[in-house]
């Protein structure tokens, strides 16, 4: 169980920072552009992706603390 928390929070971590970077530089960074994949199909999170990406993020780092809790 510890590896599958620690397997999540870190893709989790990794999509909400490059999707927080993508959002505050304008979408320079084309090369994290996968994180709109995540984001855009979602009709009710449209023009609130920040806000996704930093929960994502939150989330990422719960995980990886319960992971190395246990």
């Amino acid at each position: 169980m510890r590896k599958i928390l620690e397997l999540v929070g870190m893709a989790l971590l990794v999509v909400g920072v490059c999707g927080v970077l993508r959002e505050l530089t304008g979408g320079r960074f084309a090369i994290m552009g996968f994180t709109r994949l995540l984001i855009e199909p979602i009709g009710v999170l449209e023009g609130k992706e920040l806000y996704v990406h930093i929960v994502l993020t939150a989330l990422g780092v719960a995980s990886l603390t319960t992971a190395n809790r246990t």
